[in-house]
């Protein structure tokens, strides 16, 4: 007798509903399944990721809930326009980072960011506790000190994160961790262009960050993170 683990038979629909889900998700992100045209009917999508008729349909409620595609009996399933999609959910953003031509999508990322992150600065040199300006100054460090091009995304993503954690406003520390998954792909973007002698004014730009920050002025903060983002923006120009 063969015994099977409990949940297997879930664990392998939920697998395959992943599968669908990603192919799916990643073709419509890019236009392979432009605004407003018919997603293949489910018997065919079944046949095209060899899984059952169940899989599709839960592959199908997940990207609903993206706000990718919409379902109508009798109709089908088309879809929906862009600026419909869920834009905050971790896997459209993660599929827009992987577009061949992302720069559209960096740009929007570039205003949002230039909304919030001076903000949070601002905030930020308001709460800030000594030990917090000693923890971004050592971030900062970290800049300019990673091993790799790898080292200094993930530097970038932590040094801007903990400013909008020191906020003290949940809605920007919950937005950030939202868009990380962006955030890295486009720090690490940024290093990859960045020159070695183009560092130093790199790691000055967020200096200044935590050094308004720490002299208590909001109104400098604000401006000094407005430059950093400005100054990342025209890498991607």
């Amino acid at each position: 007798m063969t015994f099977v683990a409990s949940g297997g038979a879930d664990a392998r629909v939920g697998n395959h509903t992943y599968q669908v889900v990603e192919q799916l998700g990643r073709a419509i992100v890019a236009g392979e399944y432009p605004p407003e045209t018919m997603i293949p009917l489910d018997p065919d999508i079944s046949e095209m990721f060899s899984v059952s008729r169940t899989v599709v349909r839960e592959a199908k409620k997940t990207l609903i809930a993206k706000g990718l595609i919409m379902s109508k009996a009798k109709v089908g399933t088309h879809v929906r326009p862009a600026e419909e999609w869920n834009m905050f959910d971790p896997d459209v953003l993660r599929w827009h980072t992987a577009l061949k031509n992302a720069r559209p999508f960096f740009e929007e990322l570039f205003q949002i960011r230039l909304i919030f992150e001076p903000a949070a600065a601002s905030s930020a040199a308001l709460r800030a506790s000594e030990s917090e300006c000693e923890l971004l100054s050592q971030l900062c460090d970290n800049l300019g000190s990673g091993p790799d091009r790898a080292a200094a995304a993930v530097a970038d993503l932590e040094f801007h994160k903990m400013i909008l954690k020191i906020s003290g406003n949940r809605f920007l520390q919950s937005l950030g961790d939202l868009v990380q998954a962006a955030l890295y792909s486009l720090f690490m973007a940024e290093a990859n262009e960045r020159s070695d002698s183009e560092s130093s004014a790199f790691v000055a730009r967020h200096r200044a960050i935590v050094q308004a920050i720490a002299a208590r002025a909001p109104e400098e903060a604000h401006a000094a993170m407005t430059a950093v983002i400005i100054a990342g923006r025209s890498v991607h120009s």
